[in-house]
């Protein structure tokens, strides 16, 4: 008898009227001959209520005593919810994550799962007992309670659905599935019928508020189908899966991260190693950087800019204080007050002149534009915060999200029955249930750059640029433009070899256009990608990436990251000497 996972949270378990909802779900998919491993949230806002709580009592409350508050939520939950299948005449058991078998570490209220025990899940199941667990939370080796963090529920149900090989997992929430951009603040969004991986990936950690990314992480690690849907309705919701909606279509959907804030770092010496130091100490203080722009300034020397939680920002000055006066650099600018806006499809990695529409929408409103970065499936850009809204529609509207694609990807996401239950969990003890799997390391020395110094930080004019080359028909795979002032930014982007003369020809054309700086041309570099499941949640990953070319003195042209790939592009003549070391530094130093 195959079984399903259904997660429901806390607006759908938010009163008894809505736990009987549930608890109906439940039995029908019972009756429909699955067994059914439910996962719980608390009630509505409890949790919000227990820090409340916990804050009026002590202002700086110990971590393990937060973890122990907070799980009592789930706890209600999970024996409400049994009751409620109890009187509908059905047999349930309900378990906190310690009685289920969910171990984790000790990193108390954002902790990591290292392995889940299953006989007496299958035990239970086979019974004919509906299971419910509680979302967010397991113990450590010491059997203290700890929790799971945001997006705790989640995380705790596609990993019960990793280990016990499910059907499927249902994920039950206040909205009808995933949404081409969070519907509550665009009320123009569309309902999505699939989105992959990679593409829910960037969307949950950039905003979109249905999943949060370490879910998705583990949905894509073992092949887990999900399934997001309402829980007050029968709508079929959206499929999170391998393929992407359309094939067609170059993007499938749009974020908006608010509350960013940008530092600007400037005079540090070309070399890796200054940037390892600093992102080390960043990551040493817990905080998750987002957006790196790195440019070589006219005088050789390293500009860099990235973006922290806007709430992390003073704690992220003072860890890197030391770093910059050992090498006499400086912040040059900070601003609290900016937000991310990103757009993101499978599509945009084969398609010309989507980062063109992208800041050409921008420029008609007069928004500006002062950070940029790329990967193979999205862009994000950074603007005011006081623009962010109006910059989400325009970017949602120009590339016609509300509508829905001409040709749709046929498929049916079913786990493959062949593979043994067994060896899955297996392999979960083996690199640890949350660990991170770096897939590919890979080098391409097909391409060349071209840095642009001293553009007017203008979105018509940043438009424009991408404009005449995707007129010109040359593709451009890696972007960033690089802070300088409020009034010039430097702007880089990588080229296929072939079309590098091209390309210099429009970029000169341009410079004269727009009375820009000098023109940086570096005819053969090697971009260096590291992808992976768990670049999210493993901040280390840049960290290491920039410690193994410190290590071989190589130095760092451009930087780009995202949510499943960090790129790094280097000088064309080290590109086998890079690949291996980064080779070297994740196979002897795993994280």
């Amino acid at each position: 008898m195959s079984i399903i996972v259904q997660k429901f949270g806390g607006t759908s378990v938010a009163d008894s009227d809505r736990i009987l909802a549930a608890a109906r779900k439940a039995v029908r998919a019972q009756q429909n001959g699955k067994q059914v491993v439910m996962v719980v949230s608390a009630m509505g806002k409890n949790t919000d209520h227990l820090i409340e709580l916990a804050s009026q009592v002590n202002a700086d409350p110990p971590a393990r005593e937060m973890d122990m508050l907070l799980s009592t939520g789930e706890q209600v939950s999970v024996a409400l919810m049994a009751m409620a299948i109890d009187s509908m005449g059905h047999k349930a058991v309900s378990l906190t994550g310690g009685q289920i078998g969910i171990r984790t570490d000790s990193s108390h209220t954002k902790a990591r799962i290292q392995s889940i025990s299953t006989e007496r899940l299958q035990r239970l199941l086979e019974d004919g007992n509906i299971v419910i667990a509680a979302g967010f939370q397991g113990i450590d080796e010491d059997y203290n309670i700890t929790t799971l963090g945001r997006g705790g529920s989640d995380t705790t149900a596609v990993a019960l659905a990793a280990v016990l090989q499910a059907e499927a997992c249902e994920i039950y929430t206040d909205v009808d599935g995933v949404y081409t951009t969070d519907p509550r603040i665009l009320p123009e969004a569309r309902l999505v019928h699939q989105v992959s991986y990679d593409e829910m990936l960037e969307l949950a950690s950039l905003g979109a508020g249905v999943m949060h990314s370490r879910s998705i992480e583990f949905a894509k690690k073992f092949s887990v189908p999900i399934h997001v849907r309402n829980s007050m309705t029968d709508s079929t919701g959206s499929i999170i899966w391998q393929e992407p909606e359309s094939e067609n279509a170059a993007v499938s959907g749009a974020a908006l991260t608010r509350d960013e804030a940008r530092i600007t770092l400037t005079s540090l010496p070309e070399q890796a190693q200054v940037v390892e130091e600093i992102f080390d100490a960043v990551s040493n203080r817990k905080v998750t950087v987002d957006m790196i722009v790195q440019n070589i300034a006219t005088d050789g020397s390293v500009d860099l800019s990235f973006t922290v939680p806007e709430a992390e920002m003073s704690v992220t000055c003072e860890a890197i204080q030391p770093i910059l006066k050992t090498y006499n650099a400086r912040i040059r600018d900070i601003d609290g007050q900016v937000s991310k806006i990103s757009i993101v499809g499978a599509g945009m990695a084969n398609q010309v002149g989507v980062a063109q529409q992208m800041f050409s929408a921008l420029a008609n409103d007069d928004i500006p534009i002062q950070l940029i970065t790329t990967s193979e499936i999205k862009l994000s850009v950074l603007v005011p915060r006081s623009k962010s809204l109006d910059a989400l529609r325009l970017v949602h509207s120009c590339f016609g999200l509300e509508q829905t694609p001409q040709c749709l990807t046929q498929t049916d996401p079913k786990r493959d029955e062949n593979v043994d239950a067994v060896q899955v969990v297996d392999r979960l003890r083996e690199v640890g249930i949350e660990g991170l799997v770096i897939d590919e390391i890979q080098v391409d020395v097909s391409q060349a750059s071209i840095t642009i110094n001293r553009v007017p930080n203008r979105a018509e004019a940043i438009a424009k640029l991408f404009e005449q080359l995707a007129d010109g028909g040359v593709f451009i795979d890696m972007i960033v433009e690089g802070y300088e002032d409020q009034s010039l930014s430097d702007i880089s982007f990588t080229i296929p070899k072939t079309q590098l003369e091209k390309a210099i020809s429009i970029s000169n054309e341009y410079r004269e256009q727009f009375s820009c700086g000098e023109i940086n041309i570096i005819d053969s570099i090697a971009k260096l990608s590291v992808s992976g499941i768990g670049l999210r949640s493993h901040t280390g990953v840049a960290v290491k990436t920039f410690h193994a070319l410190a290590a071989a003195d190589i130095p760092l042209v451009m930087i780009n990251t995202s949510e499943i790939r960090v790129n790094v592009v280097v000088p064309g003549e080290h590109a086998e000497k890079a690949k291996l070391q980064i080779e070297k530094e994740f196979e002897e130093n795993q994280i």
